[in-house]
């Protein structure tokens, strides 16, 4: 067997580094929040008191949790993920459990 790739090799990793550069994308930063000056969650971070933002965090970890065997699979586990990091990088920040 060679150790070369072959070009449909090529192109299935690049076709694969593709979608996972879409689904990066649909986590971290889907354009269908971010179409303003200011993405969707600064604007709810904003209106809402940290307490509030907590609570909106952990609320939407729990629905992508709770989903995601029905809906999305592991692209919603991923979002979960964010809201926790999220949800960490507030609590450090706020040093709210010290």
């Amino acid at each position: 067997m060679s150790k070369h790739k072959t070009i449909k090799d090529i192109i299935m990793e690049q076709e694969r580094d593709i979608e996972l550069e879409k689904e990066r994308d649909m986590i971290n930063n889907p354009t269908h929040y971010n179409t303003g000056e200011i993405e969707c969650i600064d604007a709810i971070d904003s209106m809402l008191t940290s307490e509030e933002f907590i609570g909106y965090l952990r609320g939407n970890s729990l629905k992508y949790r709770w989903r995601f065997r029905y809906k999305n699979g592991t692209e919603d586990l991923k979002k979960a993920e964010w809201y926790e990091k999220k949800l960490l990088e507030l609590l450090d920040k706020i040093e709210y459990y010290r």
